[in-house]
């Protein structure tokens, strides 16, 4: 009989230790940005005065989670799944009643020693719940009502989400369409997102009443050159037509309803503020207009994005080194131990610093998708393609926000950004993906 640990059976070591690299990088990045000469440490430390003090002390509870999943049953989390989602739904309900606001988001529920964030947790209970529906006997994601219960199980936390103005943390839930598409969902739901997603980035750019008449003029030349054909398939012209009727929709009513009633109007202002415009959709009644000075003002970028891009950027090739930011030490980055901590990586380690990060986000998006690939069951694989997505998903807008290619939109960079319900949530995410793997020899359901 072997002498190893049960713990460390059938573990794969080499996600548990990009897991920890990640997060001491994180750890050393929230203390560049708080500490300042003169400070005593180890009073800070011990005291969880300092925010990197208590993402020590989130750390540590989280190891002590990661081992108690470790040490569990795997048969038991597809089991608990739909009672943990029930749960996680009860919870972002509770939200409203016993709910904390904090920088006007009413989405967390005080727990003494940390706040915790129902809808940022849900992604774990959404996860299991998703992978044990997708791993139904006899499931076919291509029948209409397949795709009803699973998009329903997916995305009701955003109901939640937008309620509490949380609407970055909706958007993550898109993510899930990965394990879907993954396990059957036809592919044109995917070009069909992808091709909304476009759509609303032309309309950033172009005036609704002049994206609408392209659009038509477009579609009236299509059938005009394809009019032919259509005497053979009439069922082009009524794509054609369904498609038109959709981006018209889209363009003349979801966007302009997004803008005005779901993302906040400093959450639209930040989108405008990419293309470099004023948001064209801000009601009468709460647009501010100076009648001494007619002429509006040509739109300023997003505070937050500039001096993020001055941090990172004054980083160079190997940075400033350890402690010796200038933006970082001086508290010109706001958010950057939470949202913006990439900054403080940018400008004290530089370019190749923050390559090294990207790298190791990639060999852990990429060794979760090769864990997924080996799994016999279902049930693992489609759970551990929604840990893939949810991780892409906060990655790629998190490092786009610190760089200006993408709307700061408040989501955090996994396992380095502040915030216990943060990093409890992903160490959860990734430990039951360990526990899962460890145990793929068996066809769990």
């Amino acid at each position: 009989m072997s002498n190893q640990p049960v713990i460390a059976k059938g573990v794969d070591w080499l996600t548990v230790w990009l897991y920890a690299l990640l997060v001491i990088i994180g750890l050393i990045s929230i203390f560049s940005a708080e500490y300042k000469t003169g400070d005593d440490f180890f009073q800070q430390l011990l005291g969880f005065e300092k925010n990197y003090s208590k993402q020590v002390m989130y750390f540590g509870i989280c190891l002590v989670i990661a081992v108690f999943i470790l040490l569990s049953d795997s048969k038991v989390f597809p089991a608990t799944a739909n009672l943990l989602y029930v749960v996680g739904v009860v919870l972002m309900i509770a939200t409203f009643l016993i709910g904390k606001e904090v920088k006007g988001s009413k989405s967390w529920i005080p727990l003494g020693f940390m706040n915790l964030q129902p809808v940022e947790t849900a992604k774990i209970f959404t996860s299991l719940a998703l992978a044990k529906y997708l791993s139904l006997p006899d499931l076919d994601l291509k029948q209409p009502r397949s795709q009803a219960i699973a998009a329903g199980i997916a995305f009701l936390p955003i109901v939640f989400s937008v309620l509490q103005n949380e609407t970055g943390l909706a958007l993550v839930y898109f993510a899930f369409l990965l394990p879907m598409y993954r396990e059957g969902l036809p592919s044109v739901y995917l070009i069909s997102g992808a091709s909304l997603a476009g759509l609303l980035i032309v309309t950033l750019l172009l005036p609704t009443n002049t994206l609408m008449l392209v659009l038509t003029v477009l579609a009236a030349l299509i059938i005009l050159f394809m009019r032919k054909s259509f005497k053979r398939n009439s069922k082009s012209l009524l794509m054609i037509v369904l498609f038109w009727g959709a981006s018209m929709l889209f363009v003349g009513m979801v966007v302009p309803f997004m803008f005005k009633s779901v993302f906040q109007k400093h959450q639209a202002d930040r989108i405008f503020s990419l293309v470099g415009k004023d948001n064209p959709f801000i009601s009468a009644d709460t647009a501010v207009m100076d009648t001494k000075k007619p002429v509006r003002k040509k739109p300023v970028e997003n505070y937050n994005v500039k001096q993020s891009k001055i941090a990172i950027g004054s980083g160079g090739l190997t940075g400033k080194g350890f402690l010796k930011g200038t933006q970082t030490q001086g508290d010109f980055v706001p958010e950057q131990h939470t949202d913006f901590i990439f900054t403080a990586v940018g400008e004290n380690f530089g370019f190749v610093g923050s390559t090294l990060v990207v790298l190791l986000y990639a060999a852990l998006l990429f060794r979760i998708i090769f864990l997924a690939e080996r799994q016999r069951s279902t049930f693992s694989r489609a759970y551990a393609y929604c840990v893939a997505g949810i991780l892409f998903f906060h990655v790629l807008v998190n490092i786009g926000m610190t760089i200006g290619l993408a709307p700061v939109i408040g989501i955090t960079l996994p396992l380095m950004s502040y915030g216990g319900s943060s990093l409890l949530t992903f160490t959860i995410l990734i430990f039951i993906l360990l526990k899962l793997d460890s145990d793929r020899q068996m066809v769990i359901r």
